[in-house]
């Protein structure tokens, strides 16, 4: 952190963003769910495996984010991803998107906007990436125990779900933020 703040203009005001990836699908998962004690809910299940993936980015000090839905994870998905988050990064400000390990995150065929630095977070460490937290509370509120009728009913959800989320900045500061970042 010491190294990008020393390459930055004085007084830059640094934000600390999180980024992952989440597929949503006919391949459902089926959460928790209240039920009559000594009842035993039915649950819809669905086979098929059309997808979309949701690119997700927070900002849990400002409770904004930037997501995309897109119908695959790579390289070129994620420089669209990177573009949607730099306009979203305050103006004048430089974030530092802490990333998994993932393929598409190290590229260096990745077109990194001026306004962030990635960082990797060490591998094999998910508990520290906020949006996995993020993913759950989706999938428990908004996307989890439904049959999705085709793709449009995916990205429609996937949108919806993001959304929902977008207009709750409180939510995505008490869902995201980490001691360990926010010092």
């Amino acid at each position: 952190m010491a190294e990008i703040r020393d390459r930055l203009p004085a007084n830059t005001n640094i934000e600390i963003w999180f980024q992952d990836e989440a597929r949503i699908g006919q391949k459902n998962k089926i959460t928790r769910r209240w039920a009559k004690r000594g009842t035993r809910p039915s649950a819809p299940k669905d086979q098929r495996t059309c997808s979309a993936y949701i690119f997700g980015a927070i900002c849990p000090a400002r409770g904004v984010g930037a997501g995309l839905v897109l119908p695959r994870c790579n390289t070129d998905a994620m420089n669209l991803h990177l573009k949607e988050i730099s306009g979203v990064v305050a103006s004048g400000a430089h974030a530092v998107l802490m990333v998994d390990q993932a393929g598409w995150h190290l590229s260096h065929d990745l077109k990194v906007p001026d306004n962030i630095t990635m960082m990797p977070l060490p591998s094999k460490s998910p508990e520290l990436n906020p949006v996995e937290n993020i993913w759950q509370f989706m999938r428990d509120n908004w996307i989890s125990n439904r049959i999705f009728t085709s793709h449009n009913d995916i990205l429609d959800h996937s949108c919806f779900a993001w959304n929902q989320l977008i207009e709750q900045p409180w939510k995505i500061m008490s869902i995201g933020l980490r001691d360990w970042a926010h010092q």
